[in-house]
């Protein structure tokens, strides 16, 4: 049996941290000398070594307990570590970009840009997106339809961001911050209740239409007939319970020339995310252009209010 001094040397550590760890019930004594003082076993060197080598990995002490005394809790403590890790770090990266972008820039631009990134959390998230989606979407639509028009429609924040990003991640939070979606005015027609429209129909297709197009906007090729555009007029056509004719074409182009429209929320999510991945916004103007091309709405007035919203 040894003293705390004793299991001190053997370990190389010191009697103020044997004794710390040993108070706080990791590292219990096997008995105590006729004087009441602790006595250590053998086994305690082992113990003391590993706990050392937990807390210089950043582990906290409640967490070192576990490891000790639960079996297998380590893979589950490492992973919540580095998750926890992987959050600051993320953190810190963006902290750096927008730093950087408050450096570079004017002293008028300063208190602008100071005011846009101070309104978003650290690390970002992307909360308040998936909220704006979530009012945005039409009532009463199917969970697993909301998740999946969420995930497509949210970008995820970069991991290393440069300064542009912070600054375009900040201007989309603050975008969607201020546009107040649930008034009747600013949803789109096939959103309002009381239409006849079946919305799960509607988006299930929609979201087919949008992958069909993505090709074509990738390869730079103007609005056409094909594919995409069948599939896209053919989602509104069952949503609402009609055929695909080209009299239901014509009424529906000029539908939706009239809807509200988020424009400048799919242009921040296209700088955001980066031209590789067309965004839904671009797919949707893309088969809109389609069909005003083949019902002859080529060159028509936009809606008043393109400039804002956008489908």
């Amino acid at each position: 049996m040894w003293s705390i001094g004793e299991l001190a040397r053997h370990t190389g550590a010191s009697v103020k941290t044997v004794r710390f760890y040993s108070d706080r019930g990791l590292l219990p004594e096997a008995a105590r000398s006729t004087g009441g003082h602790r006595r250590y076993g053998p086994d305690a060197v082992e113990r003391l070594r590993l706990i050392r080598s937990l807390r210089a990995l950043g582990l906290p002490v409640p967490e070192v307990g576990r490891v000790l005394d639960e079996e297998g809790a380590l893979e589950d403590v490492v992973a919540a570590q580095l998750k926890e890790l992987g959050s600051r770090l993320a953190g810190l990266r963006w902290r750096e970009a927008a730093l950087q972008l408050l450096q570079d820039c004017t002293p008028r631009e300063r208190a602008e840009r100071l005011r846009l990134i101070g309104a978003v959390p650290l690390p970002p998230d992307t909360t308040l997106l998936a909220r704006f989606w979530r009012r945005w979407l039409p009532p009463r639509l199917p969970a697993p339809v909301v998740s999946a028009v969420v995930d497509e429609a949210v970008p995820q924040p970069p991991a290393d961001p440069t300064p542009a990003q912070v600054l375009t991640f900040a201007r989309l939070h603050a975008f969607v911050s201020g546009v107040h979606v649930a008034a009747a005015h600013c949803q789109p027609e096939a959103h309002r209740t009381g239409k006849g429209y079946r919305p799960d129909v509607l988006y299930d297709g929609l979201g087919e239409a949008y992958a069909l197009a993505s090709p074509q906007l990738r390869a730079r090729r103007p609005g056409r007939e094909g594919e995409a555009l069948d599939c896209f007029v053919s989602a509104y056509a069952r949503s609402h319970g009609t055929r695909d004719t080209p009299g239901f074409r014509r009424r529906l182009a000029g539908v939706l020339a009239q809807d509200p429209r988020i424009d400048r929320y799919w242009q921040l999510v296209a700088e955001v995310s980066g031209p590789s991945r067309p965004t839904a916004g671009a797919a949707h103007d893309w088969l809109l252009a389609a069909l005003d091309a083949q019902t002859g709405r080529a060159g028509s007035a936009p809606s008043t209010s393109k400039d804002t919203w956008s489908s």
